[in-house]
């Protein structure tokens, strides 16, 4: 079990009192003797003082696939959360409290106003689950915005074919970065209109238009 950000430790001890065992990494070195002098009351606590941006889950040695849990920082939720995949194979799975627009777009549907880059990501890689809403009343002082809470399960295989990750990543990153502009405009420095019609798909639609698999095929193409 691995927690992200315990900050003070109010998910960290009673974390403990169900596993035992627990690895929170946490950024503030001025809160690492705070954990680790209240920690035996409820069991083992390991603190790595790090910054989970830059940190790698392989540099813990681990016979089992790591469980990771989090009330994220919101301003580092997104970008997170796409470090994390690269590291997919090392988890087996991810409970997180995110800002409820975040959970939004991560389970977000083709043709939805919140559907983008962060869904097409996470959903080809991880079967994505949003939980319950937590509200601004549930912390002090209470922030300004509504949270979420969600589950992520890393998927043995993408969901899809996609060929090259680089090559997918590229694809689905051009394709939302001018989300009102056709497929066609948004891709035309990488692909053009007859490839993009050669996978089945329409040149003239949007992004938020096309599901994973489009993606998945759009990558394929490239890298051949």
């Amino acid at each position: 079990m691995l927690e992200i950000g315990p900050g003070q430790g109010a998910l960290t001890y009673p974390l403990l009192q169900c596993c035992d065992r627990l690895t929170a990494i946490e950024l503030d070195r001025d809160l690492v003797p705070v954990l680790e002098n209240r920690a035996p009351a409820f069991g083992q606590l390991e603190v790595i003082n790090a910054d989970i941006l830059e940190f790698e889950l392989s540099s813990i040695a681990s016979t089992r696939k790591f469980r990771l849990v989090g009330n994220l920082p919101y301003n580092i939720s997104t970008p997170l959360m796409f470090h994390l995949l690269e590291s997919a194979d090392l988890i087996e799975d991810m409970h997180f409290m995110v800002q409820k627009e975040v959970a939004q777009r991560i389970v977000a549907a083709p043709g939805d106003s919140s559907y983008g880059r962060l869904s097409v990501m996470l959903q080809c890689r991880c079967l994505c689950q949003y939980l319950f809403d937590v509200a601004p009343t549930c912390f002090k002082p209470p922030p300004k915005v509504d949270s979420a809470v969600i589950r992520l399960l890393p998927l043995e295989q993408p969901k899809y074919a996609i060929g090259d990750a680089a090559a997918f990543a590229r694809i689905v990153q051009s394709a939302f970065s001018q989300r009102r502009k056709t497929i066609s405009n948004s891709l035309k420095s990488i692909m053009d209109r007859e490839t993009i019609a050669a996978c089945g798909i329409d040149p003239g639609l949007r992004a938020e238009n096309l599901g994973i698999a489009d993606f998945a095929k759009l990558s394929r193409a490239l890298t051949q």
